[in-house]
């Protein structure tokens, strides 16, 4: 399992009964998490009181808590980066601070690079991804079906000072943008994609991960540039372990390249334990 520890303004401090204690820079939340199956050493209210608790609802969704009254968001820093983070639908804040060990590999390989690098970051949410690269140099373009995450992305392009940096803001679905691009004959040395397991574009257009990812990698390759860098390929659908994630970027990526594969995590302030979160696949030029 990979994780990166290089968070100042986030920290998990205590999981268990299905839940994880978490610090937001000076905010305390308490949200749940399919992967803790695990007893709490200690009820989780009782280590830390949360500022805020997501409830599940027996219907589905749920609502949020709050003990005492918050910001409508407030910013967190991973190295020099700052990301605005918020209380949000489904238990979300915007952010996905295990997603830092990829951001870390990913600026690594653009600087080593030597050359301009061109990124296309599908299904770019609030574009941690897309903040990184552009730190590194990197000129990103960003895709997502929804107007409101792809806003989000701008803010924190400029919380952390890149707004004169190359990027373009598209929202769309990412297929009918990806056949439009190899229409247009336009490449790209990177593509990173954090598909969802089931998602609807721009215009009510499908999407099922298991169904359509074999099909969506393929057509992704026909963007890839003559020299191209790499392409990262991140799920947290369960039943897509690593070696599947290898499988499918062997399979469809060109040849020249090398593919690794591993468990994404999230350190703890609790004595050797990991919490996992989701996969990774890179495809890598040699």
């Amino acid at each position: 399992m990979k994780f990166n520890n290089e968070w100042k303004d986030y920290e998990i401090i205590a999981t268990g009964d299905g839940e994880k204690l978490e610090r937001w820079k000076n905010v305390t939340l308490l949200r749940p998490d399919p992967q803790v199956i695990w007893r709490a050493q200690a009820p989780l209210t009782t280590v830390k009181k949360p500022d805020a608790r997501y409830i599940r609802s027996s219907t589905g969704g749920g609502r949020w808590e709050f003990e005492r009254k918050l910001p409508e968001s407030w910013n967190v820093s991973w190295r020099d980066l700052t990301f605005t983070v918020r209380p949000m639908n489904f238990k979300h804040t915007g952010l996905f601070p295990e997603q830092a060990v990829n951001w870390a590999m990913m600026t690594d390989l653009i600087n080593g690079a030597n050359r301009p690098v061109s990124v296309l970051n599908l299904f770019a949410y609030t574009g941690g991804a897309t903040v990184a690269c552009l730190s590194a140099g990197a000129s990103v373009c960003h895709v997502d079906a929804a107007k409101n995450m792809v806003e989000t992305a701008k803010q924190n392009v400029a919380l952390s000072g890149l707004s004169d940096k190359p990027v373009r803001y598209i929202v769309d679905d990412c297929r009918k943008f990806v056949t439009r691009e190899i229409k247009r004959g336009r490449k790209y040395d990177a593509i990173i994609l954090d598909p969802p397991s089931f998602g609807r574009g721009a215009n009510g257009e499908e999407w099922k991960i298991e169904r359509d990812i074999f099909d969506f990698l393929k057509l992704c390759s026909g963007v890839l540039s003559d020299n191209p860098l790499f392409v990262l390929l991140n799920s947290y659908t369960t039943g897509l372990q690593p070696a599947v994630l290898s499988n499918l970027l062997k399979l469809t990526m060109p040849s020249c390249g090398e593919v690794t594969a591993y468990e994404v995590g999230l350190p703890t302030d609790e004595q050797g334990v990991v919490l996992p979160c989701g996969a990774s696949g890179l495809w890598r030029n040699i």
